[in-house]
């Protein structure tokens, strides 16, 4: 029978596993079907809401099973486990790849178009998802926690840190891929927002075209600094108990503490689609058209089903006279 503590996490979890599938589910309905949002940067954003989706359909489930819930093998615990990292490690390539393409606009602004196409985006968005699956993939080839062939086969109660070493998630998942990733992308929105500020104080007297084009690369990157800081406001807690306990004793961190770091993460994945709503103007005004066309479609239905039965009705009934 499942403690206290652990059911209202579990609970917590399944809301959060809601808010991230009906959160993402619109942003990529909206960045998919509209040709306003084809550009290279909301590619990047359609995979990261993608992987949020993905977070709360799969990752979440999968975390739940992996917190003791269920008996499985030892491979089959391992697998689940690798999926839950392999998302995290797509988010994080999907944010480094939309701060490069920041960097790409301000660095070559005139070549940018050229350099940037649509198709060479896609082409990063699944080299992301590639890379990430290849960061996750350690631990299946070796880097776990099994001690013996029997292991394997047996049955485990499956936990994260049952078969994943404290190694591999503070040393690589972390230090070189976590903690690397957003020092690279601080030091680039740094640049991004001092070669604008640069830019538009030589323009400040100049309505020029450039002058407007950099005031929109502000607005854009102050969006998408605060998806970045809100990504490491999530998972920077977890990681940190992960070294507390890892470097001290696992006795160091309580349970409740883990519960709550792996929350805070998961609730990451359900508060960006919140930012893309009100930060952004393009997905607000693709959320605006979505909304028309569903109303129209419900107006056209009552519509078509009101005509209807009035045809059903005066045919049934021979007796109705129609003045014309």
């Amino acid at each position: 029978m499942m403690s206290e503590e652990t059911t209202v996490y579990t609970v917590l979890e399944v809301l959060i596993a809601i808010t991230c599938c009906l959160g993402n589910a619109p942003v990529i309905w909206a960045v998919w079907s509209s040709s306003a949002l084809r550009e290279p940067t909301f590619c990047f954003i359609l995979s990261l809401a993608v992987a949020d989706f993905l977070v709360g359909f799969v990752a979440v489930p999968f975390a739940v099973l992996v917190d003791g819930q269920v008996c499985t093998s030892f491979t089959v615990c391992l697998l689940i486990s690798c999926v839950v990292i392999m998302l995290t490690m797509a988010s994080i390539l999907s944010l480094l790849a939309i701060a490069v393409d920041r960097y790409l606009r301000v660095l070559i602004p005139l070549r940018y178009k050229k350099t940037v196409t649509e198709r060479r985006s896609w082409l990063v968005v699944g080299s992301c998802w590639f890379v990430a699956f290849i960061l996750s993939s350690p631990p299946i080839f070796g880097w776990n926690n099994q001690e013996t062939s029997q292991s394997r086969n047996s049955t485990i109660n499956c936990r994260f840190i049952k078969v994943i070493p404290m190694s591999y998630i503070v040393y690589f998942n972390f230090f070189l891929c976590t903690l690397t990733s957003l020092l690279v992308m601080a030091a680039l929105y740094f640049y991004i927002f001092f070669a604008i500020q640069s830019n538009l104080r030589g323009r400040v007297r100049c309505g020029s075209t450039s002058h407007i084009y950099f005031k929109k690369e502000r607005s854009l990157a102050q969006s998408l600094v605060l998806v970045l800081v809100l990504f490491a406001f999530g998972w920077l807690p977890l990681h940190i108990m992960n070294c507390i306990a890892y470097f001290g004793k696992e006795s160091d961190v309580p349970r409740m503490g883990f519960h709550v770091g792996i929350l805070l993460s998961h609730s990451n994945s359900a508060v960006n689609p919140i930012v893309y709503a009100f930060k952004i103007p393009k997905i607000q005004e693709a959320y605006m058209r979505i909304w028309r066309n569903l109303l129209m479609c419900r107006d056209y239905n009552q519509g078509s089903q009101s005509n209807q039965t009035t045809e059903n009705n005066i045919s049934s009934n021979p007796n109705i006279v129609i003045n014309g």
